[in-house]
């Protein structure tokens, strides 16, 4: 996996996706054209200056049709997605290109919690006990016939954004009108998606939850990290802090993880390019939770370097173009990221104690990605995060130590104001 990379490659992107930078830069590095199709709008003509395909990823086959016009002119040798809402498009897209790239039925498993629930469990999987209920049906109704705890879970949304659990009746009840008003927000339905009609009940899995990132190659999957979620994510909401690799649990446990990812991608259908899929493990063994069929999100991807500092974004983007995958050795012995948590809604104004952050030991980078004057929004209802800490050590117990350090060095103001969901 060196030299240069002939040949252009399609990136399927939101607009705002933290990625996109880190992908363009990828390609220069190795010398290798990008072009980005991206939902902005049509109207205007090429706003940013950057030549992007203009594409609505509701509209997946007419956006399909504008990109193989582009890559009639200029052909294209990869397509790969960033992001949850991409992923469709890019498939679509390949299979209309003719390049190897996942099914379309398979990303749309991947995008739909109930479908991707029943094939895991046809599949033999372990499952827990699942349903899905329309968003105009009477919670109270359907909180009588529920067993608990539960978790409740908006179908098309990703991020944890709308994820609940309940532990009786009344909290059912709550819940459920507080995902319906999520995807009943402007912000949701603008995306014209069939999964946003409905909420997915099922039961509460104990555990520790667990992170794989891989690549799929005709069907096989090569786990490039597994990554460790060491706080307790047992609710009521369930925001992801810190993801640490490599994992420090036991070998036969880690065997069973991956092994549990590669019968979830196969019961899904996914046969090429990057995935992510969350995990959790207790007694009665591993049990996936989803599989998404992009890198990992946000700009976790620079924990994953390999070999003498190539970033996670070359190794998928010279997989792309199909270059082979050899073994992939890590840069540091131990990385990782904290997702800054939103504590409470309201106006961002600012931090302090950044720079004493920054000089935790073992700290690479503080990036704080809110903006001043920027509205907050929390989980359940939000999906965004303060910002990223990223640090490297000897090992995982330093890594998260460094971590957990320098976020107790962060003080953030953030002005109590009146809720505007989905701004």
């Amino acid at each position: 996996m060196t030299g240069a990379v002939p040949g252009r490659v399609l990136l399927v992107a939101a607009t705002t996706g933290y990625q996109t930078s880190a992908f363009a830069e990828a390609a220069r590095r190795v010398g290798c054209g990008l072009s980005l199709a991206t939902d902005r709008c049509h109207i205007l003509q090429d706003p940013w200056g950057d030549q992007a395909i203009p594409v609505r990823f509701d509209e997946p086959a007419a956006s399909a049709e504008l990109i193989a016009v582009e890559g009639r002119r200029r052909p294209f040798l990869g397509v790969i997605a960033v992001g949850d809402r991409p992923t469709l498009l890019a498939a679509v897209a390949a299979e209309r290109l003719g390049i190897a790239h996942n099914p379309p039925a398979a990303v749309i498993a991947c995008r739909d919690k109930y479908l991707a629930r029943q094939l895991y469990k046809a599949a033999g999987m372990l499952v827990p006990w699942f349903f899905r209920a329309g968003i105009a049906e009477d919670p109270r109704q359907l909180a009588l016939a529920t067993n608990y705890p539960c978790v409740l879970k908006p179908l098309g949304l990703s991020g944890s954004r709308g994820v609940i659990r309940a532990n009786d009746e009344r909290e059912f009840a709550a819940a459920f009108e507080r995902i319906r008003a999520i995807l009943e927000s402007t912000q949701v339905r603008i995306l014209k998606e069939e999964q946003n009609r409905y909420v997915q009940v099922e039961g509460f899995i104990p555990g520790q939850e667990f992170a794989v990132e891989g690549i799929m190659t005709g069907g096989d999957l090569c786990v490039t990290a597994l990554f460790d979620k060491p706080d307790p994510l047992d609710g009521p909401h369930f925001e992801e802090t810190i993801y640490v690799t490599p994992s420090r649990a036991p070998a036969t446990v880690q065997g069973e993880i991956i092994a549990t990812t590669a019968r979830a991608v196969r019961a899904l259908g996914l046969t090429r390019g990057p995935i992510h899929a969350e995990l959790r493990w207790n007694r009665d063994g591993a049990w996936i939770l989803e599989v998404a069929a992009r890198p990992i999100g946000g700009l976790c991807a620079r924990i994953l370097r390999f070999g003498a500092g190539m970033p996670y974004e070359e190794v998928i983007l010279r997989h792309a173009v199909g270059e082979e995958m050899p073994g992939l050795t890590p840069e540091r012995p131990a990385a990782g990221a904290m997702m800054i948590p939103i504590p409470a809604g309201g106006v961002y104004e600012g931090v302090d104690g950044e720079d004493r952050s920054a000089r935790v030991p073992g700290i690479d980078e503080v990036s704080i990605t809110a903006k001043v004057g920027q509205i907050m929004i929390p989980l359940p209802e939000g999906s965004s995060y303060l910002g990223f800490l990223f640090a490297s050590g000897a090992d995982p117990v330093a890594v998260e130590r460094s971590l957990r350090r320098a976020n107790a060095e962060l003080r953030f103001r953030i002005a109590a104001s009146l809720p505007v969901l989905g701004a």
